[in-house]
């Protein structure tokens, strides 16, 4: 097989504000899959979203190298869409969190695993191919099924709540960074499980500023969070474009 034509990277260098728009996208795809699914039923939510998903996919892998806009615009549809499909296993089929959230485990380690016989190589700044991408988006969204699902299984099947959830999830996120610094732990290793932890992160806390008291949350809505946390990211995304902080440097496919 030919190699894959290359490209500019198609992803943005791993900053502190890519962080915060991750954790703040896994936010909102928690608050927004809830709302919609509430306000218009999982039958006509989810293939909505479905569709939504493909067409910000299409734009991604259309773009010649990294769109702020397009990518961000992905990633909270991989967000929104991922966690209307993992909490339909549970709701709908009533599959144990604990199940899924050791299935979508095994799904992310398939798909590492296939990557990098193919490619050699996990790194984000190596997203350079066609069939690379394709790789990069996959494991997000089985991060995304996984995070969800670990999420939910300590909210709810542990017992800890939302609120201590977000809390526990918000020092499990800081280990990569020392096992990194003190362990040697290798950059890649350390990026794909923080990744993996935004998701309960910010899906824990969206949930605890939604949820009413009697579920042990502040009541605030999946609406008006789903709606303050959009316009967060939009403001973000949106200085990321004028100010290109966040722009793939152009030695990093060499990388």
């Amino acid at each position: 097989m030919p190699p894959d034509r290359r490209w500019n990277v198609k992803v943005p260098e791993i900053t502190a504000i890519f962080w915060v728009v991750k954790i703040l996208t896994t936010a909102m795809g928690e608050a927004t899959s809830d709302f919609l699914v509430h306000r218009f039923g999982a039958p006509v939510a989810i293939p909505c979203a479905g569709v939504v998903l493909l067409v910000s996919l299409v734009l991604q892998f259309a773009a010649p190298g990294y769109v702020a806009w397009r990518y961000w615009f992905a990633v909270v549809m991989v967000s929104v869409f991922g966690t209307m499909a993992a909490d339909s296993l549970h709701v709908g089929l009533g599959v144990p969190y604990a199940v899924s959230t050791a299935c979508f485990a095994a799904a992310l380690t398939v798909v590492f695993v296939v990557w990098f016989a193919s490619e050699r190589t996990l790194s984000i700044h190596s997203i350079d191919t066609p069939r690379r991408e394709v790789f990069y988006w996959v494991a997000v969204m089985a991060t995304f099924a996984l995070g969800t699902a670990t999420g939910d299984l300590t909210a709810t099947t542990l017992g800890l709540g939302y609120l201590a959830s977000g809390l526990v999830f918000a020092v499990l996120i800081l280990l990569p960074a020392v096992a990194r610094r003190w362990l040697g732990l290798g950059e890649v290793a350390a990026f794909w499980a923080a990744y993996v932890l935004t998701r309960p992160l910010g899906a824990s806390f969206a949930d605890w500023l939604a949820v009413p008291p009697s579920r042990g949350g502040l009541g605030l809505g999946d609406g008006v969070v789903s709606i303050v946390l959009t316009l967060a990211i939009v403001v973000l995304v949106g200085y990321l474009m004028v100010t290109g902080r966040d722009a793939p440097d152009a030695g990093d496919a060499a990388g």
